[in-house]
């Protein structure tokens, strides 16, 4: 049986050889492919961390933690050593502050400065707030989150089992628009809880793999706490893409074989869906291909 990684190592080698090459929002440039999905089997236990490099796992699983707080703030991620989102406000202080202060200073005073961090360290109204306080036009906070968790519980039949966060009157106060913008479940006869996620664009070499250990591990968590198994995730992408300086890095990626993909199991059941840690999610035979670097686009 051919190896899962190959999806996306054959999605990859599409978006090289074919992909339409023009200019993006950023000013980098991509190449770019629109519509792809690839699909992996969850029920034995291995999940998709690639192999064909290092993928920083416990950072994709923190950050999908801090969006089930519903939080929109970067002081508690750097907090937990996550650096993933701090090139947006950082850009936006320096534009408007006019100070050309380092990334690391920049976090550090994150970290160190309430005051600070409330005024600089806000992404707008990101993936967490759409989830646990979507906020209705009858003027009423809609928790997505635990609409689903009841749902899945008290009827696993339902096709209505997903949440978004494509928020459109509140898109303009985003740091960023969300990018993996729909999750809908499905639970089989025998109880086995799929995933659907749809991804409006993605960065092939850096967001992808992030992206799909974040929602495998949400996953685990929503069929842990209704009771289920985990069966397949299945990923949905829009405009694929490589970005220009990514391409070498791409080849790199692609020369590689993948290795035998890991476990992840859950260590302990909390009461609910808030009251997992990182602690709670253990790997086991994660042996991955050297770690390739790339810069992202802002």
């Amino acid at each position: 049986m051919r190896h899962p990684e190959y999806q996306y190592l054959d999605l990859m080698d599409r978006v090289l050889t074919s992909g339409d090459e023009r200019v993006d929002r950023t000013g980098v440039g991509t190449r770019s492919v629109f519509g792809a999905m690839v699909r992996f089997d969850l029920s034995g236990g291995q999940v998709p961390i690639l192999t064909t490099k290092r993928v920083y796992w416990k950072t994709a699983v923190k950050e999908m933690l801090w969006f089930l707080t519903g939080g929109t703030n970067i002081q508690p991620l750097l907090r937990e050593n996550v650096r993933i989102w701090s090139d947006w406000p950082l850009a936006a202080y320096r534009r408007e502050s006019g100070e050309d202060i380092s990334q690391e200073a920049f976090e550090a005073r994150i970290v160190a400065d309430d005051a600070f961090a409330a005024k600089w360290g806000e992404l707008g109204p990101v993936y967490g707030k759409q989830w646990r306080r979507w906020m209705g036009a009858d003027g009423q906070e809609y928790d997505q989150i635990a609409t689903l968790v009841q749902t899945l519980r008290e009827n696993p039949s339902s096709r209505r089992m997903l949440f978004h966060g494509w928020n459109v009157a509140e898109l303009g106060g985003m740091a960023l628009p969300p990018c993996h913008m729909v999750y809908q479940y499905h639970v089989t006869s025998d109880g086995r809880l799929n995933c659907l996620m749809f991804q409006r664009s993605v960065d092939l070499l850096l967001g992808a793999p992030f992206n799909y250990v974040g929602a495998v591990a949400l996953q685990l968590m929503l069929a842990q706490q209704a009771g289920l198994t985990p069966g397949e995730f299945i990923w949905a992408g829009g405009d694929v893409h490589l970005y220009l300086n990514h391409l070498d890095q791409a080849r790199e990626q692609m020369s590689r074989a993948p290795r035998t993909f890991p476990t992840m199991q859950l260590a302990r059941k909390p009461d609910s869906i808030d009251g997992y840690k990182i602690e709670d999610f253990v790997v086991d035979g994660y042996a991955p291909h050297a770690a390739i670097k790339a810069d992202v686009a802002v």
